[in-house]
């Protein structure tokens, strides 16, 4: 099968969009019959081909970037030349310039296309008045449209009127690295050295508006644990000046902020967790992997009852705790709830490991995403 897949974006862009499609497209590359290309925007202002593990990547030259969309050079006219060639063309929503482009395309009518609907539109909400009829043709068009979480097909004002062409998806997620690299857990047990054996919570994560890191701050100062972040954005300075703050009232705890770490460094930081912590406020978080990333790791996780897929991949009293969104004293009594159970982290985090293994792998979702591409080839 020949499968053309499309994203604003494609590692080593940083992003759980981008690698859930360089997953997506490595686990359908390595099945022998497939022929596996991408389409997406480069980085800079210059035409790109390569090929990474099996896939045929096409960077076209991005002019600039609005709104979070990247804005590429002759991207409908490549997008349709490609087309001509492909059995199906896959695209991961939302990516407006893309789709714009494509519905402006003869070939957005003729050509089988799914999509995947990562997420809704939530905070560009006038450019969403203005793209909303260009997104109800493109989702008109497409045979079937994927969703990682029944919440999000319920919730989803623009999928639930189309439930009838909608299809739940587990993501995979490649965790061999996490579960059984000896050497993670050698370099965990001296993280947790480091923070003299204190209790450790793991955020890992862009430091931006939808990800909780306010709520966050506010909550750290009551729970008597070492926080760990791993990421970067406008929000890092807020962390750090509520530590600070805390620190001077008397909390004992310690916060270390951590730019970027590697897949290495990052599974040693998930087996040295005691409990891992998404506290996201808005739907923009549409699932979470880096939950299932914690979970393969066999430590429970703190989340939020956002109406996305964030509490699917989380599930209440079977592989961690959610919260209210927003609400600070809510999150500091489930993280001191698990840090003073250790029966109970050891109950969660089990079960958790043994869903992340068994559902969230990529064969599976390999598997029920050609399962997807078959049923629309035959519509």
């Amino acid at each position: 099968m020949r499968i053309l897949l499309v994203n604003k974006y494609y590692p080593p862009h940083i992003g759980g969009v981008e690698e859930h499609v360089r997953d997506v497209a490595e686990g359908l590359a390595a099945v022998p019959e497939n022929e596996v290309r991408v389409i997406v925007s480069n980085n800079e202002r210059r035409y790109r081909e390569e090929q990474c593990n099996g896939v045929e990547i096409i960077r076209l030259p991005r002019l600039t970037e609005r709104a979070s969309t990247p804005i590429a050079r002759h991207f409908g006219a490549v997008l349709a030349h490609e087309a001509k060639t492909a059995d199906i063309v896959h695209f991961h929503f939302p990516y407006p310039w893309g789709e714009f482009e494509w519905c402006g395309q003869a070939a957005s009518k003729t050509t089988p296309y799914v999509v995947t609907y990562h997420s809704d539109i939530v905070r560009q909400r006038i450019a969403l008045a203005v793209y909303r009829p260009f997104l109800n043709l493109f989702l008109d068009r497409a045979r079937l449209i994927m969703a990682s979480s029944p919440q999000l097909i319920k919730y989803s004002p623009f999928l639930e009127a189309r439930t009838s062409k909608c299809r739940q998806i587990d993501f995979g997620v490649p965790v061999s690295h996490i579960v059984d690299d000896p050497a993670a857990r050698t370099r965990a047990a001296r993280i947790r050295a480091d923070h003299n054996g204190r209790p450790l919570v793991l955020f890992v994560g862009r430091l931006v508006y939808y990800k909780g890191i306010p709520v966050l701050a506010e909550a750290l100062s009551r729970v008597d644990a070492d926080f760990i972040v791993v990421g970067r954005g406008p929000d890092a300075q807020l962390l750090r000046d509520s530590a600070a703050q805390a620190t001077a009232a008397g909390w004992p705890g310690r916060l270390d902020i951590i730019d970027y770490a590697t897949d290495e460094e990052l599974a040693a930081l998930y087996h040295a967790a005691d409990v891992f912590t998404l506290p996201s406020t808005e739907p923009s978080e549409a699932f979470g992997l880096v939950q299932i990333e914690a979970q393969a790791a066999g430590t429970p996780v703190v989340s939020t009852r956002l109406r996305s897929g964030v509490p699917y991949a989380n599930l209440d009293g079977v592989t961690g705790l959610t919260v209210p969104p927003n609400d600070a004293n809510a999150l500091a009594g489930a993280l001191n709830a698990l840090l003073a159970d250790a029966a109970l982290r050891e109950r969660l985090g089990r079960q958790a490991q043994r869903r992340a293994l068994s559902q969230f792998n990529v064969t599976r979702m390999v598997g029920q995403v050609t399962a997807v591409y078959q049923e629309a080839l035959n519509l």
